[in-house]
């Protein structure tokens, strides 16, 4: 076959350095999703969703085949920190921490996946970062460590 095709669709999750609640400001947090969003299609990934709370954010991506994933967050991760530590309601020690989720996501369950990430707010209302994240590992079969899951 001549040409590549590929349809890898992710739910990727990451928090801010420590969990700070650096995303607290709504126009802030708002910014940072635009930002997000931005730089996944500077790395030739389709942008489906980007949302969060806090201390956290969610994408859902549809990854390039020219780009692994490991590129893809580290490329988006410190982009938006440097954009972040220099924005007017941002701070200088803004930080993502060093880790990140990849999870698969079939194309059947994108929408229920995008709500999800679309309603993080009223999600978290009821549930820590840290609690929606074992369940997410949970439910993909991933146990954690939590000594080293934290930063």
């Amino acid at each position: 076959m001549p040409q590549s095709h590929a349809q890898v669709w992710l739910h990727i999750v990451f928090s801010t350095k420590d969990r700070r609640i650096f995303l607290q400001k709504d126009t802030f947090r708002a910014e940072m999703f635009r930002m997000l969003s931005h730089h996944v299609k500077q790395s030739n990934c389709i942008r489906a969703s980007v949302g969060g709370y806090y201390d956290h954010v969610h994408l859902l991506v549809g990854l390039s085949r020219t780009i692994t994933i490991a590129k893809l967050v580290e490329k988006v991760k410190t982009e938006t920190s440097k954009w972040a530590k220099h924005h007017k309601d941002g701070t200088s020690i803004f930080a993502w921490q060093s880790g990140y989720a990849a999870f698969s996501v079939s194309h059947s369950l994108m929408s229920t996946v995008d709500t999800y990430i679309r309603n993080q707010i009223e999600h978290h209302a009821k549930m820590s970062f840290q609690d929606e994240y074992r369940r997410i590992c949970e439910k993909h079969n991933i146990e954690i460590d939590e000594r080293y899951v934290w930063d």
